[in-house]
């Protein structure tokens, strides 16, 4: 399934996005390494219950642009966003985030309060608990040879890395896992996975957030898989701390990429909150 079917030039680089729908804005955000796909089974539900929703690629990732020349880092990722919502004449949607995706979220929560209604983290990295053990030693031991590795070697690796983030693993498996394989398999896309993801696993962007998320003002939720072998759950339980009158809900048998283990329940969960 192709989720996007536009594309916007912001701030001088080209986006893939898709706007769809009427009502309450709501805008998907994606975490790494992943792209919008991880969006498909949750979004035109959402829109399907009378909302207007925007999916998007992060600038490196899935079918948005992959510059040579463009920071991709969290600090600029949540710049893209801003720009990305006057672009298309959002003043305070609701965002729904996972991952790095939730990095951007706290970012735009702290430093743009302005520019959201409400804010779900789901799965989400924070203060230094990022970049993985798994993801640490791949950048410690291998990051410049991971660009030139031969295709089957990999996406060995990335498989491996795949597999850890859904609690079943048959659900990462077949054309599941060919999907979130799928802008890697050429020599560009290996390329542009290490220059736009990887190099920036930097938990610098989220750091610096640690002593002002007491300032975040809109209705939070965490959602989190119980799973979760990359964000284990007690930097949710640490989030819930931190950021005023923020709800924790956990999702049982579910890891990383919750919307693959259960995505009914993300649906669910997603929906309940744009209500309250």
């Amino acid at each position: 399934m192709t989720l996007l079917d536009r594309h916007l030039l912001v701030d001088g680089v080209r986006l893939a996005y898709r706007d769809r729908g009427e009502g309450d804005p709501v805008v998907f955000v994606h975490g790494t390494p992943s792209y919008s796909h991880e969006w498909r089974h949750v979004a035109p539900a959402v829109e399907a219950k009378g909302h207007r929703v925007v999916t998007y690629d992060l600038l490196g990732y899935g079918a948005s642009e992959r510059p040579l020349d463009r920071d991709t880092s969290v600090g600029a990722q949540t710049e893209l966003l801003v720009g990305l919502l006057d672009a298309l004449g959002l003043q305070d949607p609701s965002l729904i985030t996972h991952d790095i995706g939730g990095a951007v979220g706290q970012r735009i929560a702290v430093l743009h309060p302005q520019r959201l209604r409400r804010l779900m983290l789901i799965d989400t990295v924070s203060y230094d608990s990022w970049p993985s053990a798994t993801w640490r030693e791949i950048i410690r031991t291998r990051l410049d040879g991971v660009a030139s590795m031969p295709a089957e070697e990999f996406e060995e690796m990335l498989t491996r890395q795949l597999r850890m983030t859904v609690a079943d693993e048959a659900k990462m498996s077949g054309d599941e896992l060919r999907a979130f394989l799928a802008p890697h398999r050429t020599a560009v896309g290996r390329a542009s996975f290490v220059e736009h993801q990887v190099r920036h696993y930097d938990a610098r962007d989220t750091e610096e957030l640690t002593d002002r998320l007491g300032e975040i003002a809109v209705p939070v939720r965490l959602l989190w898989g119980a799973e979760d072998r990359w964000q284990p759950t007690h930097w949710a339980e640490r989030l819930v701390r931190d950021i005023p009158h923020a709800e924790l809900v956990v999702v049982p048998d579910a890891g990383h990429f919750v919307m693959e283990d259960d995505p009914d329940r993300v649906t669910r969960e997603v929906l309940d909150f744009l209500a309250r």
